[in-house]
């Protein structure tokens, strides 16, 4: 929706209302047009269009101003805010990750190289405000500039729409497509093996293969938590369960898995054993 506003209209001086002076109004005009672009690209329309202003202002712009701020100390918050969003969603989507597991992930999706990928994806640099020394130099498309101006960027939202707004258009934009990409197949780095393990440990002790069962599904489509059970034979030749979660199938069953080692390194397992070894000496 772009509210009756052409994406890329550029005003020219027949459009300028009386009063108004024809060289200011046009460069107004045609700024205006093009951050709105952008806000319908963030879903977002500022109140205080004077923040965005700031967010994609370079310094080497705000030097040859008499007057104006650059976007550094808003890159300073967003880069605050940016983190504190994506490690809020990691914790509460991957809860049996090690301190360090979620530290490497959110390394990756803070990085550099994946932000700038972001702010490429949204033009982010066809709306700079940029020195004169800084536009012939290409400053547009240089890396660092993009970064700073998108985290910038987060940091505007937050002061003009608060946490949840800002937390909204980081999951949307910056961190929620990479993580539903890789979500489904990812293995935390250093991460034991507990299906196999388990398996190894059931065959050399000759009993049957455990069964793994989806017992329920729980949330909606792109967040769900799956509940799996593993059933197994326990010494005696009870059939024993153990459940685990996960926002895969594949980390549920590691779950599982992992609580149904833990069982067979019990006091209960091993007393297990040797009831049925009494019970078979009282047969013969």
């Amino acid at each position: 929706m772009n509210n009756g506003r052409e994406r890329n209209a550029v005003p020219t001086f027949s459009t300028v209302r009386r009063g108004q002076t024809t060289a200011g109004n046009g460069y107004q005009l045609m700024k205006q047009a093009d951050t709105a672009v952008l806000e319908e690209k963030i879903g977002y329309t500022f109140s205080n269009r004077g923040l965005l202003d700031q967010a994609l202002t370079h310094s080497s712009h705000a030097r040859e101003q008499t007057a104006g701020k650059d976007n550094e100390q808003l890159e300073f918050l967003g880069d605050s805010v940016l983190g504190f969003v994506t490690s809020q969603e990691l914790f509460q989507r991957f809860p049996d990750f090690t301190e360090g597991e979620l530290s490497k992930l959110r390394a990756r999706l803070v990085s550099a190289r994946h932000l700038v990928r972001i702010a490429k994806d949204l033009d982010l640099g066809a709306y700079l405000r940029l020195g004169r020394g800084e536009e012939k130099s290409g400053g547009r498309t240089k890396s660092a500039l993009l970064v700073d101006a998108l985290e910038a960027l987060v940091a505007a939202l937050f002061l003009d729409a608060g946490l949840e707004r800002a937390r909204a258009f980081v999951l949307e934009h910056l961190i929620g497509p990479e993580l539903d990409r890789f979500e489904d197949g990812l293995e935390p780095a250093g991460s034991e093996d507990y299906k196999s393990e388990l398996q190894e440990r059931l065959h050399a002790s000759g009993r049957p293969e455990p069964r793994y069962l989806v017992i329920a599904e729980e949330g909606p489509e792109h967040r769900k938590i799956f509940t799996l059970e593993i059933r197994l034979v326990d010494p005696s030749g009870r059939e024993f369960a153990a459940r685990g979660q996960g926002m895969t199938k594949k980390r549920a069953g590691q779950a599982a898995a992992r609580e149904a080692l833990i069982h067979m390194d019990s006091p209960a397992w091993a007393q297990a054993g040797n009831s049925r070894t009494e019970a078979t000496e009282s047969e013969s």
